[in-house]
């Protein structure tokens, strides 16, 4: 019997986080992983967002509001389906697969701080086009982190990345008109 669609896509899933996941053996991508992920736990960016509210000029402001009403409609979403699809982590998950972080909770879809870096991301870039690089570069290695770690799919940051990239461009859409 020819497997289904979903089924070939958790068997890829599983695959490359087994691949990605490898790397948290080399010590240095292991503690980079960590500071990684902590810097996504939040609090960089409303530091970030209140500085450019203060000190950011018209485009600061702008950012900083559009952040704000993007983050508005990223966490809801995030906690509602994380809760409906209630996705185990792979720590949880597969034998032999031990988290180097201890996670927030049991799910791991959608990847919260992939969906929280992207928000953040494309707010920025909507404002400083120049941050474009560095800014998706973090965002992207905030995602990939989680994957080290052993907390996320590959699957759950894509799905965090479209999540932060949606509700960014929708605030981006009230803010910006």
């Amino acid at each position: 019997m020819k497997p289904s669609t979903l089924e070939l896509l958790g068997t890829t899933d599983t695959r490359l986080f087994f691949w990605l996941s490898a790397h948290n053996q080399k010590k240095t991508i292991a503690i980079l992983s960590q500071i990684l992920s902590t810097m996504g736990n939040g609090p960089l960016y409303a530091i970030i967002g209140i500085a450019m509210w203060l000190w950011g000029g018209p485009e600061g402001e702008a950012l900083f509001y559009a952040g704000v009403i993007a983050y508005c409609f990223e966490l809801p979403i995030y906690y509602i389906l994380k809760n409906s699809i209630k996705r185990d982590r792979p720590c949880y998950k597969i034998v032999d697969v031990v988290s180097l972080i201890t996670p927030s909770d049991k799910f791991s879809f959608p990847s919260g701080h992939t969906a929280a870096a992207f928000v953040f991301a494309s707010v920025v870039v909507a404002f400083f086009p120049a941050l474009a690089i560095p800014a998706y570069f973090f965002a992207t290695l905030v995602g990939l982190s989680r994957v080290i770690l052993g907390v996320h799919y590959p699957g759950d940051i894509l799905a965090g990345m479209i999540l932060g990239l949606a509700c960014s461009w929708a605030a981006l859409g009230i803010v910006v008109g």
